[in-house]
């Protein structure tokens, strides 16, 4: 074999891969999988306390708690995770699946967290069209703390005013849109169409006297099975043509309801009427 042949041979032998020519290949180790598992943790601790907390297991509170810390753990997952990728770059391990996996796990859930976190204000849970005379439940009962830890007590331009007074603050501040309706069908229609509505929609029908114009319900939310209670009150108009309908939905759990109760009460009667407008 001459010179030419054996140079040949050596420039088609495949040559042995070292650290840094696999930078595409499958890298695993203790770090990653580490990763992958706080996220994986911290996500899984958030979750198990609301819905621990709605199957009764325990309070409220201590769900909250286990939220905030997970959040920190989802936190420090990512960052954690950020610096393992900068620090893999150097050495050729990029391609990571356990620790990719970690910081998108760790993201989302924070993210999701952050986001519920946006719409914690303002800090109410009882939202109705009619401020000056709220829908009154008669078989439902309405929570004993409803007027507990109102916001505004320390707020020097609500000092003196009670409970009740601050609630109606926070309430028209924050949901000036909410109102009274009026819809042009006559009381039992509407009442026909509001059960109709409220049973697609999941809710649990306590109370219903269509010729009183009253329906009471419940919806219970589906992953943290959370418990919202929700009376609805038709009335005639002076002609008796037309409805004055006034909803109220109240959480029976936390001080901030994240916009839910107001957010339900415009989709509802939304769907109760193509067309709604505000009652005179």
């Amino acid at each position: 074999m001459d010179q030419g042949e054996m140079d040949k041979m050596a420039a088609n032998a495949p040559v042995a891969a070292g650290p840094t020519a696999v930078v595409g290949a499958k890298y695993a180790d203790w770090t990653g999988r580490l990763i992958f598992i706080l996220a994986a943790a911290a996500a899984l601790w958030g979750l198990a306390g609301p819905v621990g907390s709605g199957l009764g297991a325990w309070d409220y509170g201590f769900a909250i708690t286990g939220m905030f810390w997970s959040f920190w753990v989802g936190v420090a997952a990512v960052i954690l995770g950020i610096i393992l990728v900068l620090l893999g770059r150097r050495s050729g391990r990029i391609w990571r699946p356990f620790l990719w996996a970690g910081i998108l796990v760790g993201l989302c859930y924070a993210g999701w967290l952050a986001n519920l976190a946006s719409k914690a204000e303002p800090r109410i849970h009882d939202i109705s069209t009619d401020l000056a005379d709220p829908p009154a439940f008669q078989l439902l009962n309405l929570r004993a703390d409803n007027l507990d830890n109102i916001p505004g007590a320390d707020d020097p331009e609500m000092r003196g005013l009670s409970p009740q007074q601050r609630w109606l603050s926070v309430h028209q501040t924050a949901y000036s849109d909410i109102r009274s309706v009026r819809i042009a069908q006559p009381v039992p229609q509407v009442m026909t169409k509001a059960q109709r509505l409220a049973k697609s929609r999941g809710w649990d029908i306590a109370l219903y006297l269509p010729a009183q114009g009253r329906m009471e319900a419940t919806e219970t939310s589906r992953l943290f099975r959370f418990k919202d209670d929700i009376v609805l009150r038709v009335r005639p108009s002076e002609d008796g043509d037309e409805s004055i309908i006034d909803m109220r939905s109240v959480s029976r759990v936390g001080q901030s309801d994240l916009g839910v109760n107001a957010r339900r009460i415009k989709s509802f009667l939304a769907d109760l009427s193509g067309t709604v407008t505000a009652a005179d």
